[in-house]
């Protein structure tokens, strides 16, 4: 059984991660009982040990930057990926309302309700393949709010091999 830190809030569903710290996270609702969550565990126990894998690896292959990196690797981001997502914009016929470089750890990108797309500087850290991809993957959700079938098939519409760019994305490829 792995041992696991549990966040409690409103939420309405139970979810796992693996956090950088190596540490298993359960998000919970209030009313469900910690035995219940035991076993959501135990049945993500595959899940976990290919997480924990993939984070190692991540952390191994990827060290935190140091301050001047960080601020390369901004300076880097700010250059190159506004243009990334104009070139696959025009294809897509699609602009967001903003772009912005962050800090993020957790997100590579997002897209927010009223289409402003954010992207982390440590993307920079990725090949261009990975770079496009998720440029084109946050384009994708200013037409499709979801990752439905949809969103897939748009996605796919642009980068036929994005299931291969998904795998360097994790470290797989």
């Amino acid at each position: 059984m792995h041992k696991y830190k549990l966040k409690r809030s409103k939420r309405k569903t139970i979810s796992l991660e693996v956090t950088k710290e190596l540490e298993i996270l359960v998000r919970a609702p209030w009313n469900v009982p910690v035995h219940e969550l035991d076993r959501f565990v135990e049945r993500h126990g595959n899940w976990i040990e290919s997480s924990l894998a993939r984070r190692r690896t991540m952390l191994e292959n990827m060290p935190e930057p140091s301050p001047e990196e960080k601020e390369e690797l901004k300076r880097r981001a700010k250059e190159h990926i506004p243009g990334r997502v104009a070139h696959y914009g025009s294809i897509m016929g699609l602009s967001p309302s903003s772009i912005k470089i962050t800090s993020a750890e957790k997100r590579f990108g997002s897209c927010s309700p009223k289409n402003g797309l954010c992207f982390s500087y440590r993307l920079m850290l990725f090949p261009d393949e990975v770079i496009d991809y998720l440029v084109v993957h946050e384009l994708a959700h200013i037409v499709h709010k979801n990752h439905g079938k949809s969103f897939y098939a748009l996605i796919d519409s642009v980068l036929p091999d994005y299931k291969e760019r998904i795998r360097l994305l994790k470290g797989q490829g």
